[in-house]
């Protein structure tokens, strides 16, 4: 049972993906719980990985010194709905 939402998914899958994250099922991810520290324990190259496959999957372009970057990558929820709403047509 998952309480992700079809684009949520598609990102779960590239997150897994591109950071080979081996034993984690896509759909298993919490899309509410913290994708860093105690969630799923991702760390600053990890983002900067996620950043990467997002901007080439979506063409979304995620800058470091964002000062939004905490809280579009709070979870996997957050970073869905950041990247629905500035991905390229």
């Amino acid at each position: 049972m998952s309480n992700q939402t079809a684009e949520e998914r598609e990102l779960a899958e590239l997150l897994v993906e591109s950071l080979n994250l081996d034993g984690v099922a896509p759909e298993s991810i919490d899309a509410e719980a913290p994708l860093f520290n105690a969630g799923l324990g991702l760390d600053s190259i990890d983002a900067l990985e996620l950043s990467l496959a997002i901007s080439k999957k979506y063409g979304v372009q995620l800058k470091s010194d964002n000062e939004d970057n905490r809280r579009v990558f709070a979870s996997l929820r957050s970073l869905s709905e950041f990247v629905q709403a500035n991905k390229a047509a």
